[in-house]
């Protein structure tokens, strides 16, 4: 029983720190939109070139460029998307 009371604490520990990361990040580029609009740009470069925004080579590039995970690099794509570049593929 306590060995899973444990395991539990730690989980929960684990998550929240994630939610907290990528609310950190998604904040950024809310007070930032500079720097969304960069990030609108680079994806209509990517859409000239038919390649989509959502791509692993656009996920790989946020990535690199903001030095974050691939999944946090989609999550911010389809955010930056969502609110600064709908028209984005």
């Amino acid at each position: 029983m306590n060995s899973l009371l444990i395991t539990f604490i730690f989980t929960s520990f684990a998550i929240n720190q994630a939610a907290i990361a990528q609310s950190r990040l998604l904040e950024g580029v809310k007070r930032n939109p500079d720097e969304a609009q960069s990030i609108c740009e680079s994806f209509k470069e990517l859409n000239k070139e038919n390649i989509s925004a959502g791509s692993k080579k656009s996920i790989q590039k946020i990535s690199i460029q903001k030095n974050i995970s691939e999944v946090d690099a989609e999550i911010l794509s389809m955010y930056v998307r969502g609110l600064h570049c709908p028209e984005t593929f």
